[in-house]
């Protein structure tokens, strides 16, 4: 189930922020409210060292989205963000030539 998988706001919480800011100024109210809610349910295994992308959703890796599917520029000012969406939900946050994220650690 996907509720056994930690908010990326938890794990990058710069992220979720700068995110939900650019989605708000790009007109996406929805998606903006929306992205404190995603998920991190895996993370890219491309092995291409500017790709810090991630898996938002439960979706089967090298197959299309499908009906739906929408593709969310933003402009950021380092690298690339790009959201991939099904029906307002995000499905997929493409990462690229951006500095290394880290994550937040585990409260004891």
């Amino acid at each position: 189930m996907e509720q056994d998988y930690p908010l990326v706001r938890e794990v990058f919480p710069d992220l979720i922020a700068e995110l939900a800011t650019l989605l708000a100024e790009a007109g996406e109210a929805g998606l903006a409210a929306g992205v404190r809610d995603v998920r991190l349910i895996g993370e890219c295994d491309c092995g291409d060292a500017f790709c810090q992308s991630i898996r938002t959703a439960e979706h089967p890796q090298g197959q299309p989205f499908g009906a739906g599917h929408r593709c969310v520029p933003l402009l950021s000012p380092e690298g690339v963000l790009a959201l991939d969406v099904v029906d307002d939900r995000i499905m997929y946050i493409e990462i690229i030539d951006r500095p290394r994220m880290h994550r937040r650690r585990a409260k004891p």
